[in-house]
């Protein structure tokens, strides 16, 4: 005969592995998306916490009284938004990298809501975010997302954490450094091919001052542009694997920072 027992102390500590996970789930990549209907975000997380619940370390569980309670839960909130925030900002990547296309393009004033990063984008930015997004599902990313923050229960186990803030502040450094750096790979093709048709359009209007340059420059930018895109398109995979390394390096960092 089967015989399980479910103390209160068991309960509390479901209960703060239950934080973590619906932190993660509330911002992450995929997990977090505003479309997504709320009741599958929070069974999701219930059903996930309740598949690690026998594998937490709970040697850290010491506290005292309800403020001490209180406390717990604050710092699982927080490893889990830093989890989660970790792969979600890695997406303003390409977002950056549309934003500055739709620039050369003349299509900045294009721009339209964006759902997943609750803000306005252009065109061309939320055109590769979802790209990278169903790239992200076909490869499965998504599953190595959430086993990061699985593996995270190992490293910082509940009530384990020991912040260490220079560590987090250099991640986020070496995070805007990384994504410039992507960013501007993404975005050369379209800049190099704008600045030649720049220099050709100022040397036709020195050729031809009569010639409306402005006028022609506009259609002729969309269409380098539409065409660059066009050319460029099959390496978009090669684009979401920067972006996912990218991700995965920012995750162990931040990981890193909380042990």
């Amino acid at each position: 005969m089967l015989e399980y027992t479910f103390s209160l102390v068991d309960f509390e500590i479901l209960i703060l592995i239950l934080v973590r996970v619906s932190c993660f789930i509330y911002i992450a990549p995929f997990y977090g998306q505003s479309g997504s209907v709320g009741r599958v975000k929070i069974g999701l997380a219930v059903f996930v916490s309740c598949l690690l619940y026998g594998f937490v370390d709970r040697t850290a569980m010491e506290y005292t009284g309800l403020f001490g309670y209180a406390v717990i839960i604050l710092k699982e909130g927080i490893t889990g938004l830093l989890i989660g925030f970790g792969a979600n900002i890695c997406n303003s990547i390409i977002l950056f990298a549309g934003h500055v296309i739709s620039m050369d393009t003349g299509l900045m004033m294009a721009t339209e809501f964006n759902p997943e990063m609750q803000t306005q984008s252009t065109l061309i930015g939320n055109l590769y975010s979802y790209l990278v997004l169903l790239l992200m599902i076909v490869t499965n990313m998504h599953h190595v997302i959430l086993r990061a923050l699985a593996d995270s229960f190992l490293l910082v186990p509940v009530n384990g954490q020991a912040f260490d803030w220079n560590h987090l502040m250099t991640t986020m450094t070496q995070y805007i450094t990384d994504l410039f750096v992507i960013g501007f790979r993404i975005f050369l093709p379209t800049f190099a091919c704008i600045m030649v048709l720049n220099c050709i359009l100022g040397i036709l209007a020195k050729v031809s001052p009569q010639m409306n340059m402005f006028a022609v420059g506009m259609q002729m930018k969309i269409m380098v542009g539409f065409l660059i895109m066009l050319l460029t398109i099959s390496l978009l995979p090669g684009i979401a694997d920067f972006i996912f390394q990218e991700m995965r390096k920012i995750m162990v960092l931040l990981i890193e920072g909380m042990y």
